[in-house]
């Protein structure tokens, strides 16, 4: 049952040829048995085992929704009612969130089973899940391995056939670098089209939660279920949310694809171009036309983001005080110090830098010098993109560098992390959609095709993507040992 895929698991229970309550015990089964992948924080097993059995209720009663009985898996950064919502830091470990986000009541709605909350980079700052307060998250391809990040332990769940399907959020490229570490589909749509209710907040401006799946179709399933407006979150964007599965066979003759020529720079790995590049070929196959745009601001990305990102990052996490909810320390001096001590005691060294990086920007005397220029860098890296995108109807590149790299490799150095999101973090500034699809393998290791669409265009991103997978079999690959 685990290698089946969302729409033949819900064929299954509605054939009867098994259980929601068969089903998600047999995914609970192998989340012991692979628990040394770290990929849950928490485990809901009597909760999984009570919405299976309502499922089945329901299934037999004839009344069901579209996910009814599959068992699916929450990014540790949604709020889940009377279930520990940490974001993968010590600081919301005792944290027991007393609401459902909108993405878990939406799918709580759609009928599907919660098996748990996964691990993640502590408040999504990360590229490699390490930051995570409970350890990092293990590649399935390669235990020594990272699986990316900050979604790792949603791309681990799902690559390992522990869930079917997972949710993950993407402030730079931590729904497509994850994904393609560890060989699975994510989607980061336009911002605003999931609601961020619920979703604690690291960059309000960037941050967009979207889904993580085997394949395309897995994926145009589960976006069903996410996209919506919603009046709670104030940067939800009120557009009708078009039928994700009906355009997925339509005929790719005559696309328009464009390739970033920044995005094949000398930082990208040689091998990782090729096989961009064969995946690219594969397009015009299918009847593609391909040609070469210029964006130059490309290169202000990064600077850019971690300046926003950062000032974002320090204005939301001041929240966590010690006060209200969260981590306070033992036996406070005074309000001061259980300010500073709280904090101090509860945050990462990730989560630390970030916050001082982003209250110098804000600072008096620094916020027009970094803060309001990295905003009008912003302006002109959109400017590119609405460019590139009036001349073609997709971008396509890498989504990273290289394959995923080894455990410890690069924390003792913040920049060389910060340079693994140089093909995503551009695509947050502007607000675009973008896909990431396994496209091969370098060294045994999975390697990701970046799909870039104009706003709202997730239908197309997802027949983009769904007509490559049926044209190629990467997605079918299975890690092995987790067959």
């Amino acid at each position: 049952m685990h290698n089946l895929t969302l729409t033949e698991l819900a064929a299954g229970l509605r054939g009867k040829q098994f259980s929601s309550v068969e089903l998600t015990q047999a995914f609970l089964s192998r989340i012991r048995r692979y628990e040394t992948l770290n990929a849950f924080i928490t485990v809901c097993e009597d909760g999984a085992l009570q919405q299976a059995r309502e499922a089945d209720e329901l299934l037999a009663a004839g009344h069901a929704a579209p996910l009814a009985g599959i068992p699916l898996a929450q990014k540790d950064i949604f709020c889940t009612l009377g279930s520990k919502t940490s974001c993968g830091s010590k600081m919301l470990d005792n944290f027991i969130a007393p609401y459902n986000a909108t993405v878990v009541e939406k799918f709580n709605q759609a009928g599907s089973v919660m098996l748990g909350k996964l691990n993640m980079d502590e408040f999504a700052m990360g590229s490699s899940n390490e930051t995570s307060f409970y350890g990092a998250a293990h590649n399935p391809w390669d235990a020594c391995c990272v699986p990316g990040g900050s979604s790792g332990g949603s791309a681990v769940a799902v690559a390992a056939r522990l869930t079917p399907a997972a949710t993950g959020t993407d402030t730079g490229g931590s729904i497509r670098q994850p994904a393609a570490f560890c060989g699975i589909t994510g989607l980061k749509p336009t911002y605003g089209r999931v609601s961020r209710y619920g979703m604690v907040a690291y960059a309000s401006s960037l941050d967009q939660g979207g889904p993580m799946a085997r394949n395309a179709e897995d994926a145009a399933l589960l976006l069903q279920v996410m996209a919506g407006f919603d009046a709670k979150d104030s940067t939800s964007v009120d557009q009708p949310v078009p039928d994700y599965s009906a355009g997925l066979n339509d005929s790719l003759q005559g696309l328009k694809i464009g390739l970033p020529k920044q995005f094949f720079s000398a930082e990208l790995d040689a091998d990782m171009a090729a096989a961009i590049q064969a995946a690219v070929d594969e397009y015009r196959k299918l009847g593609a036309e391909v040609k070469e745009v210029d964006m130059p601001n490309l290169k202000l990305a990064i600077p850019a983001y971690y300046v926003i990102a950062s000032a974002e990052c320090s204005s939301n996490l001041s929240r966590y005080d010690g006060v209200r909810f969260g981590y306070r320390c033992q036996n406070p001096e005074d309000l001061t110090d259980l300010y500073t001590r709280s904090r101090g005691e509860a945050f990462g060294a990730e989560v630390k830098r970030r916050i001082l990086m982003g209250t110098y920007a804000l600072s008096a005397g620094y916020y027009d010098a970094y803060y309001l220029k990295a905003q009008q860098v912003r302006r002109l890296i959109s400017d590119d993109f609405k460019r590139a995108l009036s001349e073609v109807d997709v971008l396509m590149g890498p989504v990273s560098p290289g394959t995923a790299f080894r455990i410890g490799e690069k924390t003792s150095d913040p920049v060389q992390m910060y340079l693994e999101d140089i093909y995503t973090i551009a695509i947050n500034l502007a607000g675009l959609p973008a896909m990431s699809v396994p496209a091969g393998f370098v060294d045994g290791m999975p390697v990701g095709l970046q799909v870039i669409g104009n706003y709202f265009s997730e239908a197309k991103l997802l027949n983009i993507g769904h007509r490559y997978q049926q044209a190629t079999d990467w997605h079918l690959q299975i890690p092995k040992g987790f067959e």
